[in-house]
């Protein structure tokens, strides 16, 4: 069985992350996604607004049918190393640091990265400010 892990915040949730689910869930037959930690969120944007709590998130995602398994998250570069996976799913945007140590500990240690298209037109940055 091959395990994809994909990463994010997944507040404001929307059809753009769905579709980045559906695509992650392709490269694999099991789905993990990994939602933000709320205090964490915070602690590095404080004039965050969070919508929905960890567990509210939670229980959206587990929700759907092409997710398998909804795990906490603080850190990215933290996470490849605590769940047992596969396959990396990263969007084609998500640059920072973080990801860019997490997908350098990835190749090391053997695990495939795959970058995932964004849906055109649907941001939650976007979705944030017309609220």
């Amino acid at each position: 069985m091959t395990k994809v892990l994909t990463v994010g915040v997944y507040d404001y949730f929307h059809l753009g992350h769905l579709r980045l689910f559906k695509q992650a869930r392709a490269h694999g037959d099991y789905l993990i996604v990994a939602a933000q930690d709320d205090d964490y969120i915070l602690k590095f944007k404080p004039a965050s607004h969070v919508l929905y709590n960890f567990s509210e998130r939670k229980e959206l995602l587990e929700s759907l049918r092409c997710v398998d398994e909804v795990v906490k998250y603080t850190s990215v570069d933290s996470i490849v190393k605590d769940v047992e996976f596969d396959v990396f799913a990263v969007g084609e945007d998500q640059k920072h640091d973080g990801f860019l140590r997490a997908i350098r500990w990835c190749e090391e240690n053997g695990k495939e990265v795959v970058r995932l298209k964004r849906t055109e037109g649907i941001s939650s940055t976007d979705i944030k400010k017309e609220l």
